[in-house]
């Protein structure tokens, strides 16, 4: 890590460089555009408006838009735009709606999906096709992205979606360990027509419904993986919205509006209202929050922390007129949760006094008191779920708060004795903007002073983190997990066991702890083969208990989410999964004079 410091030192300061004047180029573009595209917004029914360019900021570059890839959910959140399901959650209440398929039905049994296809939905237009035209959607194109969701491949990460439940996804994967492509069908995926596509499982699942609206489900064209193969990275093809204007690595992601989308609102405009979505990369939340207050951004997510007190008061207070008070404040309880993980595999930390020691040493309320200025909705005293699953109380589990005697008694079981023996620990993160970086801080300084045990951060790109620590090269890191899909269960999933490789260096996901214990395991199976929810989480929260008295992560917080939109911003609301659809976004023509 030392090798050549000057040389990236330079290198560094050069890359800053080019990305500070980049930046203002490309916000100055994109203001000079808005100003434009405001001036000529174009009245819709409903007093709803066509035009304009929705600015926003992400923290993290993603990481990938091809479908089976997508895991972190800054990806997500642009592939969301792109691509679509058979089933999508609808961001107003995070209830189901229909997606590419109009309709559909479900037998009595719960073995035998049934799903309607709409008639004219076409593919973006890409060089993929033959005429550049983007072709017609058919069922034959979710049999072909389905089939490859059971294929074993590296760059596949959903194949757990479809195991021990789709008819015949077992045995080809099986199969596809030795050849790429089996020359037979998955017999649970069953083209009807056209038009018509079932799908056959061998028992109920309480959770297909979800995992047919998440992105491993997205479709898109054979012709596109064909051309561009994992290229699709950067290059989607889907149906969405929006399409892939252009991508400038690490700066902006630019979405322009689909004008061959199907999609109506529901007083018949043809969606999308917004001519094009630009995505920006800057890591920095005072320099977010620098340019959201000259205009240069039409949404802020997440705040700086010294910032938070004011702008939450002159939000709440209208009558204050401070300088917030023009924008609009949308917050809401996260499906969000913040923990430290351990790597079980490792011979430092497969010792569960060790972990358990860590767990105590932690003072939670702290971290979300002083470090984040109460940015998080509640501190991690509970379980890894966070309490915003309807008829799942987290209160119910008990996990780990502050107790520095317990975590003294832990570390010597362990064999450490006030510290003794043990050498300076690696914890691996991402920054988030600094956030996750103080947050280390903090935890650096607690189990020093709690447990005489040094610490030493190593802060890398969200890819790379993502890398390592699913191949077994971490073994102390921070993660943060948002629910795609509303249910507990997305959250227990990745403590799954009976997949986790047997040598540390092979790939382990999702379960990147790689935990494993027999009873967690039976309990998560009894609630994902429960007959209704309410069975389900009874064995998720037994499930959930064992977990925490395990102790293969530190729960740190649940999240709470900010956003401050520019007043001209309509139909944009937010939910605690920070799904994001703009498909139905407009700006408010009477107050365009904001949009400069």
């Amino acid at each position: 890590m030392m090798v050549n410091v000057q040389v990236k030192i330079f290198n560094t300061y050069t890359h800053i460089l080019f990305y500070t004047l980049g930046m203002l180029i490309m916000l100055s573009c994109s203001k000079s555009q808005n100003s434009e595209t405001s001036g000529g917004l174009q009245s819709a029914k409903g007093g709803r408006y066509y035009g304009g360019v929705m600015r926003i900021n992400e923290s993290e570059y993603i990481k990938t838009l091809f479908p089976p890839s997508i895991t972190d959910a800054f990806s997500y959140r642009v592939a969301n735009q792109i691509f679509e399901g058979l089933l999508k959650i609808d961001q107003k209440d995070l209830s189901f709606k229909p997606g590419l398929a109009e309709t559909f039905s479900v037998d009595s049994g719960g073995l035998k999906y049934t799903f309607r296809l709409r008639k004219g939905v076409l593919f973006h237009d890409a060089d993929c096709f033959a005429n550049g035209k983007g072709r017609e959607v058919k069922a034959s194109d979710v049999k072909y992205c389905f089939t490859y969701l059971c294929k074993n491949s590296a760059n596949n990460q959903g194949y757990h979606i479809f195991k021990d439940v789709l008819k015949g996804a077992n045995k080809y994967f099986q199969e596809s360990i030795f050849v790429d492509n089996p020359d037979f069908d998955i017999e649970g995926i069953k083209i009807i027509d056209d038009y018509t596509v079932q799908l056959i499982l061998d028992r109920p699942s309480s959770l297909m419904m979800y995992h047919l609206a998440r992105p491993y489900t997205y479709i898109y064209p054979k012709e596109a993986f064909d051309k561009y193969g994992l290229e699709m990275r950067v290059k989607p093809v889907g149906t969405g919205p929006f399409v892939l204007s252009n991508i400038d690595e690490g700066i902006s992601v630019i979405l322009k509006k689909n004008t061959n989308y199907y999609g109506t609102d529901s007083v018949g405009n043809k969606l999308p209202f917004l001519d094009a979505i630009n995505v920006q990369f800057m890591k920095d939340r005072k320099t977010e929050l620098f340019e959201f207050k000259k205009g240069n951004l039409d949404m802020l997510y997440r705040l700086p922390t010294e910032n938070i007190i004011e702008i939450v008061e002159d939000a709440m207070d209208k009558t204050k007129k401070g300088e917030y008070t023009q924008y609009q404040l949308q917050r809401t309880p996260e499906m969000t949760t913040h923990f430290l993980t351990f790597n079980t595999q490792s011979e430092l930390f497969k010792n569960k006094n060790l972990r358990i020691a860590f767990s105590y040493a932690i003072d939670r309320q702290k971290i979300l008191e002083f470090v984040l200025q109460g940015e998080g909705y509640k501190a991690g005293i509970n379980g890894i779920s966070p309490p915003t699953f309807k008829d799942y109380d987290i209160a119910g589990i008990k996990g780990y708060d502050i107790d520095i005697q317990k975590a003294k008694e832990y570390l010597k079981k362990a064999g450490y004795p006030e510290g003794k023996g043990l050498s300076k620990i690696q914890l691996f993160l991402n920054s988030d903007a600094e956030r996750n970086t103080n947050v280390a801080l903090e935890v650096q300084k607690q189990l020093k002073d709690n447990l005489n045990v040094d610490i030493e951060l190593t802060i890398v790109p969200l890819a790379q983190h993502v890398e390592n620590i699913t191949n077994g090269k971490s073994d102390f890191f921070r993660i943060g997990w948002i629910a795609d899909f509303p249910n507990p269960e997305n959250f227990l999933f990745l403590f799954y066991g009976k997949d986790v490789p047997d040598k540390r260096d092979e790939k382990s996901f999702p379960n990147m702890s790689r935990y494993k214990n027999s009873t967690f395991d039976d309990l998560y199976l009894k609630g994902l083969n429960a007959g209704n929810t309410a069975e389900s989480f009874k064995y998720f929260m037994q499930a959930e208990q064992k977990l925490m008295e395990d102790a293969p992560v530190i729960v740190l917080w649940y999240d709470e989410g900010y956003r401050l939109l520019q007043p001209y911003v309509k139909n944009f609301p937010n939910n605690p999964m920070q799904l994001r659809d703009f498909s139905e976004v407009y700006f408010d023509k009477s107050l365009s004079k904001s949009v400069n």
